[in-house]
């Protein structure tokens, strides 16, 4: 092979890799916080409705209680 040859293509890929750090570093620095609305794939993660360990008891629980008082009541 040419070793001329080896070596442009060698630097070629260097500066591609430079490149490439480079533009990696200015990612990770990030820009602060970013202001507006989320992009659309962040917002179908987020889940709906209460939150877990919210005051609302589950509806098992909530029956019982009501058969409990309608117990003692009666």
């Amino acid at each position: 092979m040419d070793v001329t040859k080896m070596l442009t293509e060698l630097r070629q890929e260097n500066e591609q890799i430079e490149e490439a750090i480079l533009t990696l570093e200015r990612l990770a620095r990030g820009r602060g916080k970013r202001r507006g609305r989320p992009p659309a794939w962040m917002t179908e993660i987020k889940r709906r409705g209460r939150p877990p360990g919210s005051k609302n008891k589950p509806k098992t629980e909530a029956r019982s209680a009501a058969a409990k008082t309608a117990v003692t009541a009666a």
